[in-house]
């Protein structure tokens, strides 16, 4: 078992936070000063760039254009440390119960080194809770490619062998433990020689650690990272106990500076509390509940279920999955925070998607930039013609599917959302029409921003020179004919329209997916889509299971998941009446998550499949 929510909220993290913070440090020849800073803008270091959001799938552009993606990392990791050192140098002192290391430390950066021992006592004693046995494949792992990496520095003329051979140990690891037993019965299924199906308990988070051991040594391999020295920072990488069980994705090279030195501030803190606050509402106040009418539809037999039950469990579980998945995101992020790391978004509003492109920048990005990093780009990108794209975007989402969990439903799940990717590439009205292709949906934001409405109407009507001149700035200074504005409004008109079609497209679309992400089998899976379009019987059974899910506070909790799982909330994160009640709404928020938990209501973990 793993702590339970109380534990972890009541005794863990109030007793780790404590100790981390009157841990004394341990001074080090650094530049700079180990003061308590507030920072400027803890959300800009946590909402990333838009540029980074356009680069987040496999199916984005123009990535052969890019450096090597480790570099981009490395240059971004270095400009996020140049905008910390120009960060507010006011504070105080931090360690008033260790004067002469902070004295010691003001000529030289503070070393974490004590601070990393804790963490990582903390990160093995928290693993070991919920895996006493497999806390030891852990260490191990990390022992190994701390080796590993070490070797590729030593025997630089053999680094690529040696690469090779720790990607094999990472892999033959997660076959092992994850994929034996599946791929034994696939065997099984071929009606040929029968094999003993393994029963291996399935370690918990060893999707993510060993996707992070295996972003260790091929950082290294690539050269963007220098082999670390410590095997305790290493460990403390693969362990960290925020994003171990349930993730996001940490490419070591996202963090590798902050692992050596970061720093501790209030403004970090704060931002923490409330972001960690903020995930866990996601998960306890709507997902929970989107989570128990999913279950109770989904575990019901299929002669009770007709198309309302069928599409009422499968928004349900639409819902749950995002806010599961991005409530415990949000939770990490915040507690990386309070101890000074910054981890990347990953999860920014997928629904809002007006294409399954757009969909896969928005939703798991630690998942498909890993991927995008480590296997698309390395198997040639979109570099060799169109064909062998869209083969590699086949085995990327391939493997998207199969480390979700060893059933064929998440396979398909992955090729599911793979060949919508192709159909989006390959079929025009798609890419062009439906969506809005590149060109048709820059033109079409800028016009509703008004900055090109001059210039189009001048080309329509065939103008040039000074003419064209004339017309634009006619437009621009709201002179424009009757003609022009009611064109100007059937363009906007037209662009909202296929932006709308888009998000019901890509609504429909991975709600769909999801049924199968859901199902126990293909079987199930079919049958459930089917039910949701042809299951028109409403019998006493099927209607009295489904109206017992309707419940005035299931509908509250559904409409609150619909708004939260729009952008609305982060355009009134800037007003100042939203700064002033944050707090408030965080102490209610905190309350509320505290009484659910208490009353031992349905409190899922989805993650011991991963």
């Amino acid at each position: 078992m793993v702590f339970s929510s109380l534990e972890f909220i009541c005794i863990f993290l109030p007793a780790v936070l404590i100790l981390y913070w009157i841990c004394p440090y341990r001074g080090v020849k650094r530049k700079n000063s180990c003061l308590l800073r507030p920072e400027t803008d803890m959300r800009q270091s946590s909402t990333g760039r838009e540029d980074e959001v356009q680069q987040a799938s496999p199916g984005g552009r123009n990535e052969e254009r890019q450096a090597p993606p480790g570099r981009n990392a490395r240059v971004s990791d270095q400009n996020r440390s140049d905008e910390g050192e120009q960060s507010s140098s006011s504070g105080l002192l931090y360690g008033a119960q260790d004067r002469a290391g902070a004295e010691g430390a003001a000529s030289g950066f503070c070393s974490f080194d004590y601070k990393n021992i804790l963490l990582l006592a903390a990160s093995l004693f928290f693993y070991a809770y919920g895996e006493p046995v497999y806390v030891f494949l852990m260490i191990l792992s990390a022992v190994l490619n701390y080796f590993w990496a070490r070797l590729m520095e030593r025997f630089p003329n053999g680094r690529r062998q040696v690469m090779l051979l720790a990607v094999l140990q990472n892999l033959g690891v997660l076959g092992v433990f994850k994929y034996a037993g599946f791929l034994a019965e696939l065997w099984n299924a071929l009606g040929l020689i029968q094999v003993p199906v393994p029963a291996i308990d399935l370690p918990i988070g060893i999707s993510f650690f060993t996707f992070q051991a295996l972003s260790y040594v091929i950082d290294v391999y690539r050269e963007d990272v220098k082999a670390e020295r410590s095997p305790f920072r290493l460990m403390l990488y693969i362990s960290f106990f925020p994003q171990l069980i349930a993730g996001p994705i940490v490419k070591y090279h996202d963090i590798a500076d902050e692992l050596k030195n970061r720093q501790l501030t209030l403004d970090g803190m704060v931002f923490g509390i409330r972001r960690f606050v903020t995930g866990l509402a996601k998960k306890v106040l709507i997902a929970n509940y989107m989570g128990a009418v999913a279950d109770t539809l989904f575990d019901a037999g299929m002669s009770e279920i007709n198309v309302l039950g069928a599409w009422v469990g499968a928004i349900a579980y639409m819902l749950q999955i995002y806010f599961d998945f991005g409530g415990y995101s949000d939770m990490a992020i915040g507690l990386g925070a309070m101890f000074g790391f910054h981890f990347k978004e990953n999860f920014r509003y997928p629904y809002a998607a007006s294409s399954m492109k757009e969909f896969w920048r928005r939703w798991h990005i630690s998942l498909s930039t890993w991927f995008r990093e480590y296997l698309y780009i390395p198997l040639g990108g979109n570099r060799k013609g169109k064909l062998r794209t869209g083969i590699n975007k086949v085995i990327v989402f391939a493997c998207t599917g199969i480390w979700h969990g060893a059933k064929l439903t998440f396979l398909f799940w992955g090729l599911y959302h793979g060949f919508f990717l192709l159909l989006e590439e390959w079929l025009p009205m798609l890419k062009d029409r439906l969506c809005g292709g590149k060109k048709e949906s820059r033109e079409g934001r800028m016009e509703a921003e008004g900055s090109l409405r001059g210039r189009e109407s001048a080309r329509e009507r065939g103008m040039t020179g000074d003419a064209r001149m004339e017309a634009e700035s006619s437009l621009l200074d709201g002179k424009a004919s009757d003609g022009d504005s009611a064109a100007e409004k059937t363009r906007l008109g037209m662009h909202f329209l296929k932006k709308l079609l888009g998000h019901l497209y890509v609504l429909l679309a991975v709600l769909v997916g999801f049924v199968f992400f859901r199902a126990d089998s293909m079987q199930a899976g079919v049958l459930w889509v089917k039910t949701m379009f042809t299951g028109f019987t409403f019998d006493n059974a099927s209607m009295r299971l489904v109206m017992a899910q309707l419940t005035p506070l299931n509908l509250t909790v559904f409409f609150a998941g619909v708004i939260a799982s729009a952008p609305i909330l982060r355009k009134l994160e800037g007003r100042r009446l939203f700064q002033v009640l944050s707090w408030p709404l965080t102490i209610v928020l905190l309350i509320l998550c505290m009484l659910s938990l208490a009353g031992g209501t349905y409190n899922a973990f989805i993650y011991f499949r991963f």
